[in-house]
């Protein structure tokens, strides 16, 4: 194998600054890269933090702050279209008011938590929408920004089939991309898979568990975890079965999590946790010809969930929410359940056929962006609360209007930098400022606001001072409610926020409940303003007042080594914009397939095909990635073996 032939001289640079030698690569690996993907995508939850602000503020505060259904939700559903007949209805216990939702404040903090940031876009349209009359579809994923790259390019060519995208090093297929006959991509489900249940321990020794009115044998896992210099550390994790999973107990007497007491246990039931085939899906898609093959290759994908979109040169287009989701009762999951009998157990998993999809919609395209998948007064099952609106709520807007759609017009959309959120929260910003207060220096920024163009364009410094304003208005808003909350909480929604203040002038969470006059939003707002102005003027006396210079955006080497890595890039672009370039995340491979006769890619990654530090291909891609520039994805035919742009050849023997 080429890793047993590797002097330690001619290891990779991380290994010899690490002292590691690289393993065997094996199936195991593999798959529990897939798990790990599980965890960054499918690992959010925040049912510690709801729990905690449940039982703190009264029922009508909690609704404002934490709403089960934003206003300006588009889903990736539109609303209003029809689902099967529902076959499972789940049933919330009867002491769910009294059990559920009891006041008792938890103190569990978990050291690590996945990022609520990674999302992605995709999109395709159909040929009634395209001058060329064929489907196009777009793909970008926002993950973290590395060197070397997340993802490399690859081409897979068999007898059978001839595929080309993105992949991960050690996925055996190509995971974004398209073949001779259909385009795929994905954006992550962000549903709440994962919930905690508090079960009571027999006694400290963890060997019994009580559920169903009686007492049962544990399970444990123990791990020998190897520290160098030091005697291993003897992990033991108890398991207790809650219906039919064996579930980790993943707080306990041997781990806090942080707590100031070791007193409760915490079991977690997560789909990630049941066994799959997640590869199987890449390896059909690979090779689907048609939609009946596309639909026969997503339902292998259980755990991370996603928002499988597709695009076929017969002209269909279709998106499809896929994943195993629980059946889930109105406010399941929520919080943290009680875990002593059956009567919080998920009740099934949604059933295939009534997962929402389309199929050649009537407006002639599918997207997602990570949007609620529907309008819950439509759907059946409680889908959770929290999820990003603003970037699909663009999308849509901008599809709905556009017609004879070239691929360049969709670089255009790709890495558009109009901020939405901005455009509804602005009109308040400007109305309510008490501009006679300000100072010369903060009209100046005031200035820079109002003459903005909504856009977070790079050299833009209006789209600094609207981000820093948000910011410390929120702040001023929800300090004074939040200052005696418990430690771990979860903070409103920032939709919460400007939708509240949208429809009430007069929204409750304004006045600062410490001071004895009553705050108005116009109160709140220039109060912001001033605190935010110095700020700008350390950003601005720093050279940093310019959107791209604030925001930083830099791409890491893995092991944070500033020379290895690619810093304070010229990017635009935001947490609202359809170009979700933040500091460390963001578009991790821009992707567009026009499924003309001769399919016409494009494409770029913020980063390069080699590993390696010293090599030119090490970050090749990043300044065409930065400017927004696309280039030509070449997908090689047989007769095109001895094409000039073939650069070097590599021969593998036995």
């Amino acid at each position: 194998a080429f890793i047993e032939n590797l002097t330690e001289s001619s290891l990779p640079l991380e290994y010899k600054l690490i002292g590691y030698k690289p393993e065997k690569w094996s199936n195991l690996k593999t798959s529990l890269f897939l798990k790990y993907m599980s965890y960054d995508l499918a690992a959010k939850e925040d049912d510690l933090e709801m729990t905690n602000a449940k039982n703190y503020f009264s029922a009508d505060d909690f609704a404002k702050l934490f709403p089960a259904l934003q206003d300006s939700l588009d889903p990736i559903i539109p609303k209003g279209t029809p689902f099967p007949t529902q076959k499972i209805f789940p049933k919330a216990p009867a002491d769910a008011d009294s059990l559920y939702l009891r006041p008792n404040e938890l103190s569990v903090v978990e050291n690590e938590k996945p990022d609520r940031d990674y999302g992605s876009n995709n999109w395709a349209v159909s040929g009634s929408k395209t001058k060329s009359g064929a489907p196009i579809l777009c793909n970008d994923p926002h993950l973290s920004l590395n060197l070397p790259s997340l993802w490399y390019e690859v081409q897979i060519s068999t007898p059978s089939f001839n595929a080309y995208g993105a992949s991960f090093p050690g996925a055996p297929g190509v995971v974004i991309g398209f073949n001779d006959n259909c385009a795929f991509g994905f954006t992550n489900g962000g549903r709440d898979v994962r919930d905690y249940y508090e079960v009571q321990f027999k006694d400290e020794s963890r060997k019994e568990y009580l559920f169903n009115g009686s007492y049962h044998p544990s399970r444990f896992r123990v791990d020998s975890i190897k520290i160098k210099g030091k005697p291993d550390f003897i992990d033991s994790v108890a398991y207790v079965q809650l219906g039919e999973n064996w579930c980790p107990v993943m707080f306990d007497k041997t781990y806090s999590g942080g707590r100031t007491t070791n007193h409760k246990n915490y079991a977690v039931r997560w789909t990630a946790h049941d066994s799959s085939n997640e590869l199987k899906i890449f390896n059909l898609l690979d090779r689907a010809k048609n939609y009946a093959d596309y639909s026969a290759a997503i339902v292998n994908l259980h755990t991370p969930g996603q928002n499988c979109a597709f695009a076929c040169k017969d002209g269909d287009i279709a998106i499809r929410t896929q994943g195993d989701w629980p059946a889930k009762w109105k406010g399941q999951g929520d919080y943290v359940m009680p875990g002593i009998d059956t009567a919080y157990l998920w009740q099934g998993m949604i059933p295939q056929d009534e997962v929402p999809y389309q199929y050649n919609p009537e407006r002639g395209f599918v997207s997602s962006a990570n949007q609620k998948p529907v309008d819950d007064s439509t759907y059946y099952y409680y889908l959770g609360r929290n999820y990003p609106i603003y970037r699909g709520y663009e999308i849509n807007r901008r599809l709905r209007t556009m017609t004879n759609i070239t691929p360049q017009d969709m670089m255009a959309l790709q890495t558009d930098n109009f901020n939405a959120f901005a455009e509804m929260a602005m009109p308040l910003f400007l109305k309510n400022m008490k501009v006679d207060e300000l100072s010369s220096d903060e009209k100046i920024y005031f200035d820079h606001l109002k003459g903005w163009n909504f856009r977070n364009d790079a050299g833009s410094k209006g789209a600094t001072v609207f981000e820093l304003l948000w910011k410390t208005f929120e702040h001023t808003v929800f300090n004074d409610e939040f200052a005696k909350a418990p430690k771990i909480v979860l903070l409103p929604y920032e939709s919460s926020l400007l939708e509240g203040i949208l429809k009430d002038s007069a929204y409750k969470f304004l006045d600062n409940i410490t001071t004895p006059q009553i705050e108005t939003l116009a109160d709140d707002i220039t109060a912001a303003f001033k605190k935010t102005s110095v700020e700008l003027k350390k950003a601005e006396t720093g050279g940093r007042l310019d959107w791209e210079k604030y925001k930083s955006t830099h791409v890491d080497h893995l092991a944070k080594l500033a020379p290895f890595s690619r810093m304070n890039l010229p990017v635009g672009g935001g947490v609202h914009n359809i170009n979700a370039t933040k500091e460390t995340k963001g578009p991790s491979w821009r992707m567009i397939v026009s499924l003309t006769a001769k399919t016409e890619a494009y494409g770029v990654y913020p980063g390069g095909q080699s590993g390696n530090p010293g090599s030119k291909y090490y970050d090749s891609f990043i300044d065409q990635w930065a400017a927004g520039k696309y280039y030509a994805l070449w997908m090689m035919t047989k007769e095109e073996a001895g094409d000039k742009r073939v650069q070097a050849k590599m021969t593998f023997s036995n």
